[in-house]
């Protein structure tokens, strides 16, 4: 009996299992089809569909869409007709590049020309590709490509001692993003009036030069100057905003050519908590400010010596040619005098974040590189006052750093010349020289109150006063002594005659007053630019190389401008 009772529960035990097998495998296949379709879903999603379902304030910052597609077929074609794509390509970098290499020339070189130019028998190769939608009336393509190439490239280089050079480029390794815009779109075949071609973005360009039959070190200088010219000669002929253009259909398209469209009136201010890259004493740090990375448009600022919080407050000026795409950059050098000066920190800032005809107030944080922003060191940061100006925007607003003026009567004769007929260029440059704008005044300061300063003496209490100090001018001032208090009301104005409003600072230091000295516990840095724009402002203002504390200032404006030609 107990037989059949084992028996009998052993195949109920055996069915059970048998069926809940079945279903735990039924319930696995549903689920593998829903998670199939889910991921199916997933890869038609686009980046606006996904921020439909996840708020802002939980989308991953690392969530990126790839809308590049590989290009396996191409390069295959690529290959293929590579040696006739050579021979023609190698003839049009000679009559484009050739010109710019001259125009960048070291002035220890009488010419700089191609003797051979063929890119060899390795075909790039393109990795991705992907299409733009701007809202223009073309089409515009980019594709990655990388190359690592065997060219044949040697330079003919003649010295102004006579001697001739003749110079390879070897190991050649370029990796970046070309952009072809197909515009306007015609309906004629081939649909498209014109292509425009452009260097979008160069991630890697590295190469070598070695003199046939000799050293190049040889000549102390020579080496860095070649490759600079190289460089520049790429930068200026072929990187974005710059672009060729090649007619398909007869027609005008001087539209689609390069053009200015502004400029960028940039404030460098100043710079705090910069990295110490001496071992005996502080950086002696300057600033290289630009656009587009050629020498010609590169500003450089005065060093200021053994300082890591220097003080510049200089003034620099640039072209804008694509505001939407175009960033200003800064970088920050330490001076080592006949040595190579040392890297300390970069920043850059997109010119399509600034408002046209609106001054920005900005304090950007260096980094060790703009491409790869996984450094955590603090660099220290710099502050710029920055104004973008479009191209006939000039009669709209008034731009506190150049003011426009009304063109009198013989001016705009002495402009488009008398009946209608221009005047020559002499003439031309003569009349249209810049003002230089010197804005004269008085400032009122009112130093209302200092909140949560830093503790400096023993008993855990301060007795602190200002002094306000105008840089230009060296004009100072002082507060009274407010006894043992961290958070001080002084409620004290003072006036300041200025000479030059626009170039002028205005520095307030807080000190400690004891009896046998004084205790520094930080200070604020203001330019003038918003007393300028707004005429009064009340506001509090952190000090800077304290642990902690504000002032609250009350500032006011009442000047008369004065213009001369400079």
């Amino acid at each position: 009996m107990s037989f059949f009772v084992g028996l009998f529960f052993g195949i109920a035990l055996g069915v059970g299992l048998i069926v809940a097998f079945v279903h735990s495998e039924n319930i696995r296949s549903k689920r593998r089809s829903e998670l199939a379709t889910t991921v199916a879903a997933f890869s038609k999603m686009t980046v606006a569909d996904s921020r439909k379902i996840l708020p802002a304030e939980h989308y991953p910052s690392w969530v990126v869409f790839s809308q590049r597609q590989k290009l396996t077929w191409l390069n295959l074609q690529l290959t293929k007709i590579w040696p006739y794509v050579n021979e023609a390509a190698s003839e049009l970098i000679r009559n484009s590049v050739e010109p710019v290499l001259e125009q960048y020339r070291p002035a220890i070189l009488a010419s700089l020309k191609f003797s051979k130019l063929t890119l060899g028998t390795v075909a790039p190769q393109f990795t991705g590709v992907s299409i733009i939608e701007d809202g223009s009336d073309g089409i515009t393509m980019e594709l990655e490509l990388q190359w690592d190439g065997n060219p044949s490239i040697i330079l003919d280089i003649k010295t102004l001692l006579g001697v001739a050079l003749p110079v390879q480029v070897k190991n050649i390794g370029f990796t970046g993003v070309f952009r072809l815009i197909f515009k306007p779109l015609v309906d004629e075949f081939p649909c498209f009036g014109a292509v425009s071609y452009s260097l979008r973005e160069k991630k890697k360009l590295d190469f070598t030069l070695k003199v046939i039959g000799g050293d190049i070190s040889t000549i102390p200088g020579l080496y860095d100057a070649i490759e600079g010219t190289i460089r520049d000669a790429i930068e200026d002929s072929l990187i974005w905003p710059v672009r060729k253009v090649v007619p398909i259909l007869p027609g005008d398209y001087s539209d689609l050519e390069l053009k200015p469209v502004g400029t960028l009136n940039v404030k460098l201010v100043q710079a705090k908590e910069l990295t110490n890259k001496d071992i005996i004493g502080k950086s002696d740090p300057y600033a290289v400010l630009y656009i587009r990375p050629l020498r010609d448009r590169m500003k450089t600022s005065k060093t200021i010596n053994n300082q890591l919080n220097p003080i510049w407050n200089e003034h620099f000026e640039f072209i804008v040619e694509d505001a939407s795409t175009q960033n200003l950059v800064v970088k920050i050098f330490d001076n080592e005098g006949v040595q190579s000066s040392e890297f300390i920190g970069c920043a850059q800032l997109p010119l399509n974040s600034l408002e046209p005809g609106k001054v920005k107030d900005v304090w950007l944080k260096l980094v060790k590189d703009l491409e790869i922003q996984r450094d955590n060191k603090n660099r220290g940061q710099v502050h710029l006052e920055l104004l973008y100006c479009p191209f006939g925007m000039e009669n709209t607003f008034i731009n506190p750093f150049a003011p426009q003026f009304s063109m009198t009567s013989l001016e705009k004769v002495l402009t488009s010349g008398a009946n209608g007929t221009e005047v020559g260029d002499i003439t031309r440059s003569a009349t249209q020289k810049r003002k230089e704008v010197i804005v004269r005044g008085v400032l009122s300061v009112t130093v209302i109150s200092a909140e949560d300063l830093p503790v400096v003496d023993l008993m855990g209490k301060a007795d602190p006063y200002v002094v306000l100090h105008m840089k230009k001018t060296e004009t100072k001032n002082k507060t009274r002594v407010v006894n043992e208090t961290l958070n001080p009301v002084w409620n004290q104005t003072f006036d300041f005659v200025v000479e030059d409003a626009l170039h002028d600072m205005l520095i307030l230091e807080v000190w400690d007053h004891d009896t046998f000295g004084k205790d520094y516990m930080g200070r604020c840095i203001l330019t003038l630019t918003r007393v300028l724009l707004e005429g009064e402002y009340a506001d509090s203002f952190p000090l800077d190389g304290a642990r902690s504390g504000k002032l609250n200032l009350h500032l006011k404006w009442s000047a008369q401008p004065i213009y001369r030609d400079s």
